[in-house]
Order: structure tokens, then C-alpha cells, then sequence
């Protein structure tokens, strides 16, 4: 009896030092019922190989795991109804204050020709001018742009300063006026594809971001030129529509309805007191 006693503590001793046993590298060391933890499923973005996956090797499971191109033809939800829109500026109305999600597609692609393409079909920005667009879009150019094309867009970022920059050309100046008269697909289409030594910024800047951004920057030419360029007036240019001049149309197509909805009863009052006064003669002839 006392042997059998000494055999199951050596027994759960080992099995205690085993289950225990310290992890190394990428081993884990032993898990408690690791099916639980390892999933025989594949996940996206995720290389979780594991011996028990059914779907073969390592490599096999990378090819799953890699993110892949959605079905041609599908479009994410949220943004990309406004885009395809007949008229962006009523529809983006709807969605000031509204968090978005999806993507856009653009129909353009990264070639001189298409290039000059957008430049002559983007004239418009599809978003009101808003406080709170401008204030995004400076907060994402400061981080994104103001190092090479400086805060104040005149092209004299950090990376250009006279002790000796690292960038290998002049950015722009959007100060020029060729920057201020360019319609806003050149500077859609370089955030999307980027221009000369400067990258693409679509996988970092949401649709809504990128066009907050041009936002900001005719704001700077506008402070540039002693303009205005907010929501409640632009007088920089004729494509960016103030907030208020749409709250204000709102106001009036209410104020017409209303109108419109009083004149109706007013009317149908009329018709009322008529049918009266119909049956009050009726009355007196009988």
C-alpha cells in the first residue's frame, strides 16, 4: 500500500514538472487542451500555424492567412453610395457628424494621363466646409504633410531646412498659384498614388481624411491671400461650399414646406366652411 502511494506522487510529480515545463522561442510550452486555444480554423491577417490545422503546411496556411482582394464588383458600405452620386454635395449633408466606415473606389489610374483625367473630372470637393473638417484636416496635415510641404503649406518643411534636408527635391508649394487654381484632383490623385519622390497616402488616409485635408489646404491659401475659407463663408474659390450655406437651404426648404403645409390647411378650412355654408342654405330652403 505504501509503494502504491510512493508510485502515484512520483507519477503526479512528473506530471506536474512536465505540464510546467518552461516555453522557448516560438514554443509555447505544454498547453492544457490546446485545441481550445489553437483554432483548426483560419483566420485573416492571422499566422497562427498550428500542427492540428487541418489545411497542410505552414505555407499552405499563409496563403489563407494573407489578405486578399474582394470579389470584383463589390464595393464596401458607407462612402461609396455618396460617391457614386449624382450630386455628392446634397448627399454628404447627411453625413456631417455621422461616423463612416468603407472605402471609395477610384477610377483612375497612377499614369500621366489619368493623372490629368482626374484633374479635369475631380473639380469639386464632395464634403461641406465644416469646423470640424478643418480641424482634422490640420491635425492629419501636420502629421502627414507639414514635414516636407511645411505647416504653412509653402513648401518649406523640416526635411528642406537650410542645415541640409534629406528630401531629394522640392515639395510643392501650395501657395503658388498654380497650386490655388488646380482643381481638387491633383491633389486627390496624388494623396491616392503620391507624385515624383513623394509615396501614395490611400492606406493611411480615409476617404473622408483625405478630402479634409485638400480642405485644410485651401484654407491655408485662402489665409495666404487674406480670404475666407470656413464654414460660414468661402471666397477663395467657387468648388468648396460653406456648412452654413447648406444649413441655411435646409432652413428655407423646411420654412417652404411649412408653408406650403399651412396654405394646405388653410385651403381645406376653406372648402370646410363652403360645405358649410352649403347645408345652411339648404336648411333655410327647406
Amino acid at each position: 500500500m505504501k509503494s502504491c502511494k510512493i508510485i502515484l506522487i512520483c507519477i503526479l510529480t512528473a506530471w506536474l514538472l512536465v505540464s510546467c515545463s518552461p516555453s522557448e522561442g516560438d514554443a509555447p510550452g505544454h498547453e492544457y487542451m490546446p485545441d481550445m486555444f489553437h483554432s483548426t480554423a483560419y483566420e485573416a491577417n492571422l499566422l497562427d500555424y498550428y500542427k492540428f490545422n487541418t489545411w497542410g503546411g505552414t505555407e499552405d496556411y499563409m496563403k489563407y492567412a494573407m489578405p486578399r482582394t474582394p470579389v470584383k464588383g463589390t464595393i464596401p458600405r458607407g462612402y461609396a453610395g455618396m460617391s457614386m452620386s449624382d450630386d455628392p454635395k446634397a448627399v454628404a449633408q447627411h453625413f456631417v457628424g455621422l461616423p463612416m466606415s468603407g472605402s471609395v473606389p477610384y477610377y483612375y489610374e497612377d499614369s500621366d494621363a489619368e493623372r490629368e483625367r482626374a484633374m479635369a473630372e475631380i473639380v469639386e470637393n464632395p464634403y461641406p466646409i465644416t469646423a470640424a473638417g478643418l480641424s482634422s484636416g490640420k491635425e492629419l496635415y501636420e502629421i502627414f504633410c507639414a514635414t516636407c510641404h511645411g505647416e504653412n503649406g509653402d513648401g518649406l518643411g523640416y526635411l528642406v531646412r537650410d542645415d541640409g534636408g534629406m528630401y531629394p527635391a522640392q515639395p510643392a508649394n501650395f501657395l503658388l498659384p498654380e497650386f490655388v487654381e488646380a482643381s481638387e484632383g491633383r491633389y486627390y490623385h496624388s494623396i491616392i498614388y503620391g507624385k515624383n519622390v513623394m509615396g501614395g497616402y490611400a492606406d493611411k488616409l480615409s476617404y473622408e481624411e483625405r478630402w479634409n485635408v485638400i480642405h485644410y489646404i485651401r484654407g491655408l491659401q485662402a489665409k495666404e491671400l487674406k480670404l475666407a475659407y470656413d464654414e460660414n463663408e468661402n471666397t477663395l474659390n467657387s468648388v468648396g461650399v460653406p456648412y452654413a450655406t447648406i444649413a441655411h437651404l435646409d432652413q428655407d426648404h423646411d420654412h417652404d414646406e411649412s408653408e406650403a403645409h399651412d396654405h394646405d390647411g388653410e385651403h381645406h378650412s376653406d372648402e370646410e366652411h363652403g360645405h358649410d355654408h352649403d347645408h345652411g342654405h339648404g336648411d333655410a330652403h327647406h
